[in-house]
């Protein structure tokens, strides 16, 4: 009898641990063992605890999959099995790691693949073949696609979040921080008589006076300093929307600025020409909303506009408005504001650009193109890799949670009642903003460097968007790189994988509604197009996302810098506003302070944030994968030096694409 040496590894999540029975069947090249229990003195099976068992049977030959059945007790009820992976050792001393990372329930089995990563052509035994054919055939039944909206990508199809597998969803810890940290803030806010308050704010001074249940030093810079000029630039290269501003050499024909009109408030003896020339001109262009349709209350269609914002870049390296335009169309009750008018009309302009900014953040920079775009690359991951492939390996950790965040945001924020189908623009006009982006996505906005270079921003200073995200970009490429390469070392490896191919096609119909104009490739030739795609998504899904989010708290629970909505329209003539106008522009309390306790849930730090570059769940079984891991990290913790360095001298620091602070996947 032969003996083979099992270590089996129960995950470290809260209720991982089973007290169930639990048997393993060996299945080799010459045959399989008896179904044999796993069974020490004491205790088996708690939580990150790992176990060494001894399976004795005839020699099985290569190792080929590994079969798990959980069984009950007699007396205790139900109680799910986190089991993470198993390491086996045959009689030849080889290790065979079979990574799991999955909950198992009674009556259920599991059979699990070890070895290598295997691309579809490297399979050479029917029982694996057959395996991985099953294996993809359940997930397809499982992770079907949905249609979100007519133009719109699909999602899954999964309504409510309970219909999600196990492993999909939060952890215990998560899920009870998460319910406990929401709890707790609208607990404070029925305390303070706030959540259900539909008065008009008395002042900005109360607001700062009732509103802060939770604070951070940069959302107290905010409230000190967001009606300045330059902190106002700033927030648009560094803010939670670094995606829109724009180098300009040439105004639009329908932003009606002139050089008179703008002279002073550039260097002495210049002119808007000259500026352009120097590359100092900059654009905010929302053209995307003009039209779109906005919520009816009591008859009254609600208010945003589609504005237009020019920035100067000065002397000092401070980036500046000095021009608005609220609307599209230019006409007499559409006026030019600058930042000569009277106070509080300079400022409430700026209020309704920072309203078009922000509701272009939450819809399209945020949801759309992080959440999103995440949820069909996590898909197309689930119905086309199976998890012995490389690249499923490669890609799973990246969208940890990311079906369960998306499911309940559809069911929290896009519902009926949901917050973001509640501000100005509502369902109909938020699906529509997202269909005419989704419409002009390229493939080379998603890419970071390809981004800065379309928008003329290479040179700006003072980016810290660009200088850590190019960082970060450059890092994953070379690690995607170095992972293709080692599984596919030529060309004809890309063109022969089915499953890569099916995979790509899968996101260019189903996320990119078969646009061949988005650049988005529908198959793939080389294996550089393949890396720098890859690089795309888990850029997206980490770097990009933690970008958009992790700063709401900061830049937006002082609502009158980021509102989300506003009461009154834009202003048609200059001199008729007051801070009264402001106050009565700005939503009443309730729906103040609603906003905020969601942009300090979304965007707080969870106990359980695995960070960019960790990989806690082990699924590569080679020693050179896990160099490359190992060599993404060394590089990844030398950035975050170099960036907490170079934030240790700023008056406000940029941290959200430090690798610590960047969530690993789409996650809140």
């Amino acid at each position: 009898m032969a003996k083979y040496k099992l270590e089996v590894t129960t995950g470290d999540r809260v209720c991982a641990g089973t007290f169930d029975y639990v048997y393993v069947t060996l299945i080799g090249t010459k045959g399989r063992s008896k179904r044999t229990e796993l069974d020490n003195f004491g205790v088996d099976f708690s939580a990150g605890k790992t176990g060494s068992y001894v399976v004795k049977t005839n020699p099985l030959g290569r190792l080929l999959l590994l079969k798990v059945e959980k069984d009950p007790t007699i007396v205790l009820p139900e109680d799910e099995w986190f089991c993470a992976k198993i390491t086996v050792t045959t009689p030849e001393d080889e290790v065979v790691l079979f990574p799991c990372h999955r909950w198992v329930s009674r009556g259920e089995y599991v059979e699990l693949r070890g070895g290598k990563a295997m691309k579809a052509n490297d399979d050479d035994h029917p029982l694996l073949i057959e395996h991985r054919k099953k294996e993809l055939e359940l997930r397809r039944e499982l992770f079907q696609w949905s249609e979100m909206a007519d133009g719109l990508f699909y999602i899954s199809c999964f309504k409510d979040q309970s219909e999600l597998p196990a492993e999909h969803c939060f952890s215990k810890s998560k899920g009870i921080e998460f319910v406990y940290s929401s709890n707790m803030a609208l607990a404070v806010l029925d305390l303070q008589g706030m959540r259900t308050c539909k008065d008009q704010w008395e002042s900005l001074e109360h607001m700062k006076k009732v509103l802060w249940f939770q604070k951070s030093p940069i959302a107290d810079y905010v409230m000190e300093h967001w009606m300045e000029d330059d902190f106002y630039g700033y927030q648009f290269l560094n803010g939670v929307n670094p995606t829109v501003i724009q180098r300009c050499s040439e105004l639009p024909s329908n932003f009606v600025v002139t050089e008179e009109m703008i002279q002073p408030f550039l260097e002495d003896g210049s002119c808007l020409h000259k500026e352009m020339k120097k590359g100092n001109i900059f654009l905010c262009d929302y053209k995307l909303m003009e039209g779109v349709p906005t919520r009816v209350i009591l008859g009254e269609p609600q208010h945003f506009t589609p504005a237009l914002c020019l920035f100067y870049l000065n002397s000092e390296n401070q980036l500046k408005p000095i021009a608005i335009q609220l609307g599209q169309q230019p006409s007499e009750q559409n006026p030019i504001f600058l930042p000569s008018d009277a106070e509080p009309d300079w400022l409430l302009a700026k209020m309704f650009v920072k309203n078009a900014d922000t509701i272009h953040h939450q819809v399209v920079a945020h949801l759309m193109k992080t959440h999103f775009l995440a949820e069909v690359f996590a898909l197309a991951t689930l119905r086309n890799f199976p998890v012995i492939h490389p690249l499923y390996k490669l890609l799973i950790p990246h969208f940890r949670y990311t079906l369960q965040i998306n499911t309940a945001a559809r069911e929290k924020l896009l519902g009926p009642h949901g917050l973001l189908t509640q501000i100005t623009i509502g369902e109909e006009g938020l699906c529509e903003i997202m269909r005419r982006s989704l419409s002009v996505t390229t493939f080379s906005s998603l890419c970071l460097p390809d981004n800065i270079a379309e928008r003329g921003l290479e040179e700006i200073p003072n980016f810290y968007y660009r200088d850590d995200g190019l960082k970060l970009w450059n890092a994953i490429y070379s690690f995607v790189k170095a992972m293709v390469e080692h599984y596919y070392p030529t060309d004809h490896e890309i063109s022969k994988d089915p499953e890569l191919q099916r995979w790509i096609n899968d996101i260019f119909t189903k996320g990119f509604m078969g646009n061949c104009s988005s650049g988005i490739p529908e198959f793939f030739n080389t294996a550089e197009e393949v890396v720098k795609f890859i690089t795309m998504v888990i850029f997206t899904a980490s770097a990009q996302h933690a970008a958009v989010n992790s700063g709401q708290f900061d830049f937006s629970s002082w609502f009158p810098n980021n509102p989300l909505m506003l009461r009154k329209p834009p202003a048609t003539s200059k001199g008729q506003a007051t801070m009264k106008t402001i106050l009565e522009t700005l939503p009443v309390v309730m729906d103040t302070v609603g906003h905020i306790v969601a942009t300090w849930i979304l965007s707080k730090k969870y106990a359980d944030l695995v960070p960019l570059g960790s990989y806690p769940e082990e699924r590569f079984d080679e020693l050179k994968t896990r160099q490359i891991i190992k060599n993404f990290q060394a590089e990844l913790s030398d950035i975050n030096d170099t960036i907490s360095k170079r934030n240790s001298n700023l008056k406000l620091p940029y941290n959200y694409l430090k690798p610590a602070e960047v969530e690993n996947s789409v996650s809140l």
